[in-house]
């Protein structure tokens, strides 16, 4: 089952066992969020060209990372954003992030789909990091209904809307004790794809969740 999605925001010269590990766990890989510089950067990245390549190799879909302000930040440049993944990196999908959740930014997010699509993007993940309108299931392959703490997690109640129309829903979780196994926590909520990671404070997607994180 594929059911893990790692959005891991280290450099592969920096952290290479942990890319290591990534990419030996490809047959429950979702996919993996590849982010170079909050985006690709201004111009490619060889280390992470080639982790990119290993992971189209282990068959791991490569998803590429661009943040949209809410539906604030010019359409252009987050196409821009998609364009440089595709080329540099071989991104195959598409990691949304920031996305705004209510119905009047979804036109925004259309005309975003619509270009990844004509891009040749095959797979289109959405991070709202709450329940979105349901208008946002019509575009996406995944859509990120949470994002935040454990202990907010906890109280997280049965979500009322699951999705439809084929979307999978995520649940990125962070600051996870090591004993905890997100899967029938996440499922119980609605969603079929999830990441659980140890990490808190300003930059949680720096570690990777506890099952995958290299030893010694």
């Amino acid at each position: 089952m594929r059911d893990l999605l790692i959005p891991y925001y280290e450099h592969p010269s920096v952290r290479p066992a942990e890319w290591d590990a990534i990419i030996a766990a490809a047959p429950r890989l979702c996919g993996v969020v590849v982010n170079p510089a909050s985006g690709p950067g201004e111009t490619p990245d060889q280390a992470f060209a080639e982790v990119a390549a290993r992971l189209r190799e282990a068959d791991v879909r490569v998803l590429g990372y661009a943040d949209t302000d809410y539906g604030r930040r010019p359409t252009a440049d987050v196409v821009r954003d998609l364009v440089r993944h595709r080329d540099w990196y071989g991104a195959d999908g598409v990691f949304l992030d920031q996305v705004a959740a209510g119905r009047e930014e979804f036109p925004y997010y259309q005309r975003l789909a619509t270009a990844a699509w004509g891009a040749g993007y095959g797979t289109l993940t959405l991070n709202h990091g709450t329940t979105p309108h349901p208008s946002y299931a019509r575009i996406a392959d995944v859509l990120v209904t949470f994002e935040g703490t454990w202990a907010t997690y906890t109280r997280l109640g049965p979500q009322q809307w699951r999705g439809g129309g084929g979307v999978r829903l995520c649940h990125l979780v962070y600051g996870v004790p090591p004993d905890v196994d997100l899967t029938e926590p996440a499922r119980d909520r609605g969603a079929t794809v999830h990441c659980a990671v140890p990490g808190i404070g300003d930059h949680p997607w720096g570690t990777l969740p506890h099952a995958l994180a290299p030893t010694g």
